[in-house]
Parts: structure tokens; C-alpha cells; sequence
């Protein structure tokens, strides 16, 4: 059975759920940089080509698989395709999204308790400081305690738990009409203070010259991947957040509206960032390091730098909780659904097991940080328990998500359920179906292949 009797309340809940889905703290940090270091205006130009072509078609097929079928991700896919005449099997695309999830939601949640140890600390003033080796410091003893790291990620785990336990109205959409007003509050005052008090010239020039010598065969083919990666397509997590969407809700203004406002928060996140990077000589290549040890450091030089710090570490602790929810809700369908368990059984046992196997990642940052365990295979020298679920995840599960059901739907189903779901004219359905059965797969495959071959 499914709980999907839940709806949300209307169409502003489900839009800000969608959106909370796809800002994380990707959004936060690695689009922009990837902007700037990529070309800037023509990254930005193949980005927005990408969102288009591929992002746009697979999210529509999700939403249309989502509230046709009416459960988690692999039963509505069922559900469509015995309706179909199409082979059961192609629920296992959503079964592997489920499982994806499950996997990204482990590792993730330990990043998410570095934001909620930062929050508590920037509100004490702890996290800003002008002495360099001090703020790494703090950093590293973070990183190199695994009960302090337990304990954070516990803490995470158990506010998304809380959230996604009382249901669809009550948790998850009452959740996000909070925190998403907040995280868009945040992030422009954060990008006005930083514009003003940062060198905005530098970071404007960074994200959005047109710098041909630095874009390449393979820069273009990561811009497309950028995108289907930042909307949270791919692994089934839309269908799940569409089955509980009423027939009132236009799922194609829905699908806009998400594209638009995860692309606007990630460059106001550019404009939040990297005046402050540049006027403080940072290197904005520095990842995590980046956002817990240089960005303290500058705002310590900074008029209300303390202020500033506290807003940015909620920011990002809004940003993380807002996209764990929507994963922490995938195995939890699931769960109710295949055992017919209550909402509230099947949210303890997934939050649960999903904190245990997250101690792998938390000790693969101090106890385990010297064991590599494909260390025999060149490629994966040097990579950690958390590397390769971070890589297997992100390069292989989500892509084979992704091109699984565009194909599904694509070429196993007919015109009628885009049609009907999504209100298209016959031209509108045959244009993207033709998208889903070759432009997506394609841009997908290319993707992927970037890293290899270029």
C-alpha cells in the first residue's frame, strides 16, 4: 500500500518542496565555482542548453510517472507500465533511485551536521576568528573527532526524521514553507552584504566573462551535466514528490518555476561567495575547506562579520535539511508501500540505518582516513569509504536512473500519459517524447563521459 492519500495542500507547497529539493549545498558552492572556472558566459549559455534539452523533458516524465502512478518512485513506475503493457522490470529504475537516495542521504547527512556545528558555534562567535591557524583548527578537531561528527550527524538526521514523520501537509510542507522564505531571505541579504563589502567587479568578471581559452569539448559536456544534476533529476525523487500532487496542479508551471529558482539561487549564492573570496585574496577552488575555514577567516575582517557568519552557516544548514528531507522521503515511501508499514515505523527505520551507515563516512575522515578500500585499482587510489559512495552515486546510479526512465518513457510509452498529466497539444507531446528518446539518453551518455574521455 501507499500513503500517497497524503496530498499537499496546493500548488505553493509543492513548488517550494521541489525547489527545496534541488538547492543543496552543490547549489551553494559548486555551481558558481564551476561557472567561473569553466568559461564563465559560455559554461552559463551550454548550462541553460542543458536545462532545456535534458533537464526539463526528464523532469516533466517524472512528474507525469509520479501522479499517474500515484506511490513511491519504483511503484509508480510499476504502476504505469503494467497499466501499459510495458515489462515490471522497468521498476527497478526506481527501485535504484530509492536506493541512491538512501546511499547519498548517509554521507550527505555528515556535511549536514558540519553546518549545524558551525551555526552553533558562529552564534557564539566560535567559527570567526582573524588567526588562520586557529580556524583550522577548529576544522580540523571537528574532522578528527568521530563522537563529535556522530553526534552532528545524528542531530541532522533527526531534525529531517522529525520533519518527515509527521507527513506530507504537516512535515514536509510545513517544513519548506519555512525554511525556503528563509534560504531566499538569506542568500540576497547575504549577496547584498557581500557586493558591498566584497569586490564585485573580480567575482562578476569571474562567473560571467566570456573566457573561450578556458572552455573545452569537456567543460561544455559538464555544463550539461551541471544541470541535470542540480534539479534532483534522474533518481526518481520528483515522481515521488508529483504522486502527491492533486489534478488541479499544473506539474509543467511547477517544473518552470523549480528550474528557475534553483538557477537564480545559485547565482545569488556566486554573489554571496565570491566578492568575499576575491577581496580577501581566497582561493575559490578550495571546496569545504572554502566554506568552513577561508570564508570565517574573512568575514572576521569584516563589518558585522560575526552577523554575517551566523546568516551563512544557516544558509547552509537550511540549504542541506531542505534536500535531505526530500531524500530521506524516498525509502520511507518505499517502505510504506512494499511492507505496508506506518509512516512512522518506516521513518525510524530508514533514518535509523541511514545514520548507521553513515559512520562510515564520519570515520573516513579520522579512523578510517588512511583505509582505501579499492586502493589496489589506480583509479580509486586514495579514495575513502565516503569518496567512493560520493563517486559511485553521483557518476554511476543517478546516470542510470536518469537514462532508464527517459527511455521508459520515451519508448515504451504512448503520447497519452505525457498528454493527459501535463495538458500538452499532439505537438507539444511528439516534441518531447522525441526529446526523452534521444536528446536526454544522449546528454546523459555525454555526461558521464566527459571525465573519461576528455
Amino acid at each position: 500500500m501507499s500513503d500517497t492519500q497524503e496530498r499537499w495542500s496546493g500548488r505553493l507547497g509543492f513548488v517550494l518542496a521541489t525547489i527545496g529539493s534541488a538547492v543543496g549545498l552543490g547549489s551553494i558552492w559548486k555551481f558558481p565555482y564551476e561557472v567561473g572556472t569553466n568559461g564563465g558566459a559560455v559554461f552559463v549559455l551550454f548550462y541553460l542548453a542543458g536545462l532545456a534539452l535534458i533537464v526539463f523533458p526528464l523532469l516533466l516524465a517524472e512528474f507525469s510517472l509520479g501522479r499517474r502512478g500515484r506511490a513511491d518512485a519504483a511503484g509508480s513506475i510499476a504502476a504505469v507500465a503494467r497499466a501499459n503493457g510495458a515489462s515490471r522490470h522497468w521498476a527497478l529504475a526506481g527501485t535504484l533511485g530509492v536506493l541512491a537516495s538512501y546511499l547519498i542521504l548517509s554521507f550527505y547527512s555528515v556535511i549536514g551536521g558540519w553546518t549545524v556545528a558551525y551555526a552553533l558555534d558562529s552564534a557564539i562567535g566560535g567559527s570567526v576568528s582573524a588567526d588562520a591557524p586557529q580556524v583550522q583548527a577548529r576544522f580540523d578537531e571537528l574532522l578528527t573527532s568521530p563522537l563529535r561528527m556522530a553526534l552532528y550527524h545524528a542531530a541532522f538526521m533527526l531534525i529531517a526524521a522529525a520533519i518527515v514523520a509527521r507527513g506530507i501537509a504537516r512535515g514536509i510542507e510545513a517544513a519548506v514553507t519555512v525554511l525556503m522564505p528563509i534560504l531566499f531571505v538569506l542568500v540576497i541579504a547575504l549577496a547584498i552584504y557581500s557586493v558591498i563589502e566584497g569586490d564585485a567587479a573580480a567575482a562578476i568578471a569571474f562567473m560571467f566573462s566570456l573566457d573561450f581559452e578556458h572552455f573545452t569539448d569537456r567543460a561544455a559536456l559538464e555544463a550539461v551535466g551541471l544541470g541535470f544534476f542540480s534539479i534532483s533529476v534522474g533518481f526518481g525523487l520528483m515522481i515521488v514528490y508529483a504522486a502527491y500532487a492533486g489534478p488541479e496542479i499544473s506539474l509543467r508551471q511547477v517544473a518552470l518555476v523549480t528550474i528557475v529558482s534553483d538557477t537564480a539561487v545559485s547565482f545569488l549564492a556566486g554573489f554571496a561567495i565570491f566578492p568575499i573570496v576575491f577581496a580577501n585574496g581566497l582561493d575559490p577552488a578550495s571546496g569545504p575547506g572554502l566554506l568552513f575555514v577561508t570564508l570565517p577567516l574573512a568575514f572576521a575582517k569584516m563589518p558585522f562579520g560575526e552577523v554575517a557568519a551566523f546568516a551563512f552557516f544557516i544558509l547552509l544548514f537550511v540549504a542541506a535539511l531542505a534536500s535531505a528531507i526530500s531524500m530521506l522521503e524516498m525509502p520511507v515511501s518505499w517502505l510504506i508501500r512494499r511492507f505496508d508499514w506506518s509512516r512512522m515505523r518506516a521513518v525510524a527505520v530508514a533514518a535509523g540505518s541511514c545514520w548507521l551507515l553513515g559512520l562510515a563516512s564520519v570515520f573516513s575522515f579520522n579512523l578510517w582516513a588512511d583505509w582505501f578500500p579499492l586502493g589496489a585499482l589506480p583509479a580509486y587510489e586514495g579514495a575513502t569509504f565516503f569518496d567512493l559512495t560520493d563517486r559511485f552515486t553521483s557518476n554511476v546510479m543517478l546516470p542510470v536512473g536518469g537514462f532508464a526512465i527517459s527511455v521508459f518513457v520515451g519508448w515504451r510509452l504512448s503520447d497519452e500519459l505525457i498528454r493527459s498529466e501535463l495538458l500538452l497539444g499532439p505537438v507539444a507531446a511528439a516534441l518531447l517524447r522525441g526529446l526523452l528518446r534521444y536528446v536526454v539518453p544522449l546528454g546523459i551518455a555525454g555526461a558521464v563521459a566527459a571525465p573519461i574521455f576528455f
